[in-house]
Parts: structure tokens; C-alpha cells; sequence
């Protein structure tokens, strides 16, 4: 069985893989899942968030334990683990695979609003109704708007409680570039969701086509698939894991 390290996307925290977490964990995995800094139990003040600190959160997290980890990122952390897994192997580590859900997947200088920008990522909830303030800025959103980015196939009372569980968001997550080797070689594989509100369906396919990515699986789900669809979602993890 494999260890699998989970990292959240914006907004979250490390409870939103919960289930799927106690899922993984009934089939035999280590799971390990990570409050990125300013978000749950990390107190690191948000004005101080950036995207090399998210992955050095994440990197320490793979140095942890000395068996390489499946590294899997949901939404904006496709970002962060693009950085973590290029600092980790740069520095001699091993990994086995890193799994993007519904996720960013970057070039060097690419940062997520890059990404989000072209056109096939045109009707992306979050940056429609995303509130920006402050200086570094902060964004939030309110409930009902995360709901309908990130819940909409979930069951009523869990999407509100998981968009009550939302914390704000440190923008500079969302604009500053990965700084990587393109040639480093990475195994990566891609979870697409179809019905996706926040990270474009079109968008996620055009990302799963980059040439290190071996594997592609769709999932008719919401950008929470983890919460929406979780057996199934746990099911495709579980068999990319054994891979």
C-alpha cells in the first residue's frame, strides 16, 4: 500500500479530504493530509503567504517520513505541488507520482491566474465572485457563492458546512509563478471533473495533456469530488496509488 500525502486547494483547510481520507486509510494506505500555512491550524498570518511557502510547508511534509509519498493536489494546490515536488527531487528526495484534481498544472513562470486566464477556463466561478482587499490582498468568498463553485453536487447540509469551514485566501497564491525545472522528471496523472465550477472542465483537459502526465481519468462530479462522489473518487486514487 502507498503513502499518500494530500494537499487542499484555496480557501480550505486539510478536513475537506476527511472522507476521503477515511476511505483511503480502510484500503490499506497511510494517509497524511496538511494544513497549508494560513489555513486551518497553521497560524502563519496570511499576509505573509506565498506560493514558495506553501511548498516548503509541503516539502517538509515529504521529508517527514523517508518512504515516497503519492503527492496529490486539489485546485490551486496543483500549483503548490508543481513547486514542492520540483524543490523535493531537486534537493534528492523521491516521490512516486504527484495526482492533480481538478487541478493547476503549470509550466515554469506560470502561476495560476495564467492558467485561468485562457480561454478555455472562461466561466470560472471563483474569480467571478471572488471579494479582494487589502494590501497583500485577501480574498473571500461569501457561502452561498462557494457553494455554487465548489459544492453543487454535494449533499445540501455538506456544502454548507464545508463552505462555513472556508477561510480567507491570500492572493498572492493565486499570481505568483512556479520556478522549476520543465525537464525534471516527474510521473504525474490527472483526475478531470466534469461538471466543475471553479476550475473549467475545457481548461483541466487541456492541462491533462502536458507531456509528463501518463494517466487521465474523468469523473462526472463538482470541483469537490472528494465530497460529491467519494467512493469513486477514493477508488481512482486507490488505483493510481497501486500503480
Amino acid at each position: 500500500m502507498a503513502r499518500i500525502v494530500l494537499v487542499h486547494g484555496a480557501f480550505h483547510n486539510k478536513h475537506c479530504w476527511d472522507a476521503a481520507k477515511a476511505g483511503l486509510e480502510k484500503l490499506g494506505h497511510r494517509v497524511e493530509g496538511i494544513d497549508l500555512p494560513g489555513h486551518g491550524d497553521d497560524k502563519t498570518p496570511q499576509n505573509q503567504v506565498t506560493v514558495p511557502l506553501y511548498a516548503a510547508k509541503v516539502v517538509e511534509q515529504l521529508r517527514s517520513d523517508p518512504e515516497p509519498a503519492v503527492l496529490v493536489g486539489h485546485s490551486m494546490s496543483g500549483i503548490v505541488v508543481t513547486q514542492a515536488a520540483d524543490d523535493f527531487l531537486a534537493s534528492g528526495g523521491e516521490l512516486k507520482q504527484v495526482i492533480y484534481v481538478a487541478a493547476f498544472l503549470p509550466d515554469d513562470g506560470q502561476s495560476l491566474v495564467d492558467l485561468a486566464g485562457q480561454p478555455e477556463g472562461e466561466g470560472d466561478m471563483v474569480q467571478a465572485n471572488v471579494v479582494v482587499e487589502g494590501d497583500p490582498p485577501i480574498g473571500t468568498l461569501s457561502v452561498e457563492n462557494a457553494i455554487k463553485a465548489f459544492y453543487g453536487e454535494c449533499d445540501p447540509a455538506v456544502a454548507r458546512a464545508a463552505a462555513e469551514d472556508l477561510c480567507p485566501q491570500p492572493i498572492l497564491g493565486f499570481v505568483m509563478p512556479v520556478s522549476i525545472d520543465n525537464n525534471r522528471k516527474v510521473t504525474r496523472r490527472y483526475l478531470i471533473t466534469t461538471n466543475d465550477m471553479a476550475c473549467r472542465t475545457p481548461l483541466q483537459r487541456k492541462m491533462s495533456k502536458h507531456p509528463s502526465v501518463v494517466e487521465v481519468a474523468e469523473i462526472s462530479s463538482d470541483h469537490s469530488p472528494f465530497l460529491s462522489h467519494t467512493d469513486e473518487f477514493v477508488g481512482i486514487i486507490d488505483k493510481w496509488a497501486r500503480a
